[in-house]
């Protein structure tokens, strides 16, 4: 895969982005999980780069926190983390960039279709944040399904629409100038 200059600006940028925002998390009493702008990020970058370079961007972002970079929320970082109660939600963000992705390069001119795919996405991070929470903490599917997902879909709802306002117009505005 080879990559000009531009891309990897952009790369970086949005991997940028996403360190910055996902520190930002309000803990709740009745989960592990906290309420972070995590997915906030990662959905605005994938609706601004799409599938290949927001996925590369999300990859960074995994990496800078596994390598010590105190990019996961609450500043944390590191394999314990990965290997902790939220480790399930953040690989899941490769999955949500890959078909989020996949929805806005094929399908950016259909605001329905493109929503599905990010509802889609969604799903998918739940799933693997749901299973790895379940095994890590010895709950069943329907308890982790409970303390890691449930209170979660009101703000996921909107970090989402307001990701994907904000990105659609990012990517027109990019298009144009040819960045992307």
């Amino acid at each position: 895969m080879k990559f000009n200059a531009k891309q990897l600006a952009l790369i970086g940028l949005m991997a940028a982005v996403i360190c910055v925002l996902g520190p930002l998390a309000l803990a709740i009493p009745i989960s592990p999980v906290p309420i972070s702008l995590g997915s906030l990020a990662v959905y605005f970058v994938v609706s601004v780069l799409g599938m290949k370079l927001g996925t590369i961007s999300v990859t960074v972002y995994i990496l800078l926190g596994l390598a010590g970079v105190p990019v996961f929320s609450n500043f944390t970082a590191g394999p314990s983390k990965l290997f902790g109660p939220t480790g399930g939600y953040i690989i899941g963000y490769i999955f949500l960039a890959l078909i989020c992705g996949f929805f806005v390069d094929k399908f950016g001119n259909t605001l329905s279709i493109y929503l599905l795919g990010m509802i889609l996405g969604t799903i998918v991070l739940y799933l693997f944040g749901t299973v790895w929470l379940g095994y890590l903490l010895e709950l069943s599917f329907a308890q982790a399904l409970t303390a890691g997902v449930l209170p979660y879909i009101p703000g996921d709802i909107i970090k989402l629409a307001v990701a994907v306002a904000l990105g659609i117009q990012v990517r027109k505005r990019l298009l144009k100038a040819g960045l992307i």
